[in-house]
């Protein structure tokens, strides 16, 4: 060997190591080895948000349950309705929401109403009562209303027996609402997942702790609690496993006993105290290890037992951005969730964006409209993946394909914002 050259092996500087799998493809594997928890709970409705329902919502009732005006005004028969001109109407009676008018409405009558209150029988239009000329109990009505107008019928919004919502999806406030609407007190969810967690390194400190030299407070378990919590998942942090062997296999067999998915930060590259891998082949199995992404190459995925194990870098933005792209969709998929990838749009760039091709980069950006009012993206400044104000000033990824060499201002790029994945 001369010795004006050293042997080197590919590392996380490299922009392509032919061992990394695409992300697309790490995704795909990572969804075919799944299998979506089948445990099921009754949820109380108002404890059910961010919940994922486990059987379809079906209607035992016509919403709305009678058909009733959408508008203050009076109601009336559609013959009675004068094709031009105006006619005379005589007031019988009131209809309110809650205390219907039951009477008899007979030819050239009509009723007050007032919006949500059953029609009286027999009527079937409601005049708006600006368009309504009243002196005493004559009312007199115009050629601008026309038949059915300003009536809700039941039904109209759901059909008793109507599947109104399918299972696997994640219940939203609206979602909420609509259950309420039909008088459900309870709803079946999937059961929540149950997540351990821990970071590794000798050089981390919890808050509250002094700071030696070299020693850095961990930031990567707070911001996994934080991304957990909006799952809506059991959380079980097991705080900071040391360097060794021994803490590493304890900390997984810990883990592993407890919870559906493990999750670590850091321990997953090559260096001589990153114990994680060695562990694994002893006590568990690794399906890849390495994705074609930055930040974000040295990325783990096996089992541990029967748990799901997920091995994310140890550099803050890493950390997000690999939790993002993979562990969340596949969190959300294990719950039964159906929708679980990212929303991705398509925007200008405002910034100039380095990169070179052979792995697909997550930039961080702001999106937001420009001078012109159109929506357009900027990145947040350095890049690193240490630097997590990039994250922090964020609210989208700017993804970079593996084949890109970077943006010019005015290019239009890929944009995943974070309302849609967190």
């Amino acid at each position: 060997m001369s010795k004006d050259t050293i042997n080197t092996v590919t590392s996380c500087c490299d922009d392509f190591d032919p061992e990394s799998l695409f992300p697309d493809q790490a995704r795909a594997r990572i969804q075919d080895l799944l299998k979506p928890v089948t445990g099921t709970e009754s949820c109380p409705l108002r404890d059910s948000l961010n919940r994922v329902l486990s059987e379809d919502i079906v209607s035992g009732i016509d919403v709305p349950s009678g058909t009733n005006s959408a508008m203050d005004g009076y109601a009336v028969h559609a013959a009675d309705l004068p094709e031009s001109g105006t006619r005379t109407l005589k007031l019988v009676g009131t209809s309110f929401a809650g205390k219907p008018y039951n009477g008899p409405v007979n030819r050239s009558e009509c009723v007050r109403i007032m919006t949500g209150a059953l029609l009286p029988d027999g009527t079937d239009t409601v005049v708006i009562q600006e368009r309504v000329e009243r002196e005493g109990d004559d009312i007199r009505i115009g050629a601008d209303t026309r038949a059915g107008d300003n009536v809700r019928n039941a039904g109209e919004d759901i059909a008793r027996g109507e599947t109104v919502l399918h299972k696997g999806i994640c219940l939203t406030a609206a979602d909420l609402g609509l259950i309420a609407s039909l008088g459900i007190p309870s709803v079946q969810v999937t059961r929540r997942l149950r997540v351990a967690f821990f970071s590794t390194g000798d050089e981390l400190r919890s808050i509250g702790e002094p700071l030696e030299d070299g020693a850095i407070y961990d930031s990567n378990r707070y911001t996994l609690y934080g991304m957990l919590q909006r799952l809506n998942v059991e959380i079980i942090d097991l705080g900071v496993v040391r360097d060794t062997v021994a803490a590493t296999e304890q900390a997984f067999h810990e883990a592993a006993d407890a919870a559906d998915v493990i999750i670590t930060s850091g321990g997953v590259s090559v260096g001589e105290a990153d114990y994680i891998k060695d562990v694994l082949q002893d006590i568990g199995k690794v399906d890849f290890w390495k994705v074609a992404m930055k930040p974000g190459r040295p990325l783990t995925f096996g089992t541990v037992g029967d748990a799901w194990f997920f091995g994310l870098p140890g550099n803050p933005v890493s950390v997000m951005v690999t939790f993002y792209q993979f562990v969340q969709p596949a969190l959300r998929y294990l719950m039964g969730q159906h929708e679980c990838e990212p929303v991705t749009v398509s925007v200008p760039c405002l910034s100039s964006l380095k990169k070179r091709p052979g792995r697909v980069e997550y930039q961080r950006g702001v999106l937001a409209r420009d001078d012109s009012g159109r929506m357009a993206v900027r990145k947040t400044g350095a890049q690193g993946s240490g630097i997590l104000t990039s994250m922090s000033r964020a609210n989208c990824f700017i993804v970079l394909s593996i084949d890109s060499e970077g943006a010019a201002p005015g290019d239009v790029v890929d944009v995943q914002p974070f309302y849609g994945i967190v």
